[in-house]
């Protein structure tokens, strides 16, 4: 078969790195972020309003304790939701304008590809409130229902508080490294590469992840703490930490694929 018509699966090779090496990824996504802070700083307050609206759905729905498993789930979601800052990356690394029109046609550079994930990562978004939901009625009962302004301090009288938050936690661990693995180079790569398609796009994700396992962990992590301490300022720090992992995303992804 020609060269130019194999799978583009097998044309790519997985490059190992340092287990440190996602602080060059952040670097690297902090100088996008600085070279075009329009774009990045629109995409961060776009997902911070984002956060407002659906914590005030829920509150308004008299369900508050959906903000926190849904609060867990937008790790899930996130990297489809940054596909217009991997296209802004690309587009500066190939030396064309970066403007927000271009960045949002990055979302359908691969549309139907991309929709496929995005239908992947919204299930397991759905699927762990389930399960949250689930174990919240384990853990405290279905006659749990105090005021809404009296859910925080009955919770912390429950002796069930510490399990709660130990199981629903491993629970939300399992699936986010579930939904990271499959996603960690995929999506950039979808937006990168129009003619790519998802489930080659997860299974080379995949062998990236356990290619470097240290590195992809520690990413992992930096992730995690960021993102957690951005939205503790009702989700403010969203509007600059979205914008900066999204960029060093797709370092990583150039940096992990040959």
């Amino acid at each position: 078969m020609p060269s130019d018509v194999q799978p583009i699966a097998s044309r790519i090779t997985i490059r190992a790195v340092a287990p440190d090496r996602p602080w060059m990824w952040l670097t690297a996504g902090w100088q996008d972020l600085m070279a075009n802070p329009q774009i990045g700083f629109f995409y961060g307050a776009a997902l911070t309003a984002g956060g407002w609206l659906l914590a005030l759905l829920l509150l308004w729905l008299h369900s508050a304790w959906v903000i926190l498993p849904a609060s867990a789930g937008f790790f899930m979601v996130a990297p489809l939701l940054a596909a217009g800052l991997y296209e802004a990356s690309r587009l500066r690394e190939a030396g064309q304008p970066v403007t927000i029109d271009a960045c949002l046609r990055g979302f359908t550079r691969n549309g139907g590809q991309l929709a496929f994930m995005g239908v992947v990562l919204l299930l397991l978004h759905l699927f762990w409130v389930r399960v949250a939901a689930l174990i919240f009625m384990l853990m405290f009962g279905i006659n749990f229902a105090p005021a809404l302004e009296d859910v925080p301090m009955a919770m912390l009288r429950s002796p069930m508080l510490l399990p709660f938050l130990v199981v629903g936690t491993a629970a939300g661990a399992v699936l986010a490294a579930v939904a990271f693995a499959i996603s960690a180079v995929s999506i950039p790569m979808l937006v990168d590469k129009p003619q790519m398609g998802a489930f080659e796009a997860v299974a080379i994700s995949l062998r990236a992840v356990m290619a470097n396992p240290a590195a992809m962990v520690f990413w992992a992590g930096l992730i995690v703490v960021f993102t957690a301490m951005a939205m503790v300022p009702f989700f403010l720090g969203l509007a600059l930490v979205i914008p900066l992992v999204g960029h060093a995303t797709w370092h990583a992804y150039r940096d992990l694929v040959a």
